[in-house]
């Protein structure tokens, strides 16, 4: 059985996050750079992606889909604070989702 991620990329050049899900982060963002086929058509514009947090593992990619959405609800400078900060609530914390 795979594990499930939530990943937050950051882009530097474009001063851009993107939150998605994956059972294999490292690939993905290979993919969202454009070193592998398959990255997402929003993420294009902000190359070079780095990874900024890694959220998981959770047991399926409903749970890991429910840690994307509350990353999603932050502002793109709550979701960098939240991956430096650990007194922050991580989106896999209940009070967020």
């Amino acid at each position: 059985m795979s594990h499930w991620y939530a990943y937050l990329l950051r882009s530097d050049s474009a001063a851009r996050t993107y939150v998605g899900v994956s059972t294999d982060p490292d690939r993905r963002l290979a993919q969202h750079n454009g070193e592998r086929v398959g990255g997402a058509r929003s993420t294009r514009a902000g190359r070079p992606w780095q990874l900024a947090a890694i959220r998981g593992p959770y047991a399926d990619r409903g749970e890991a889909q429910r840690a994307e959405a509350a990353w999603k609800r932050l502002s793109h400078t709550e979701r960098l604070a939240s991956c430096s900060d650990p007194s922050l609530p991580a989106p896999s914390d209940p009070e967020i989702r």
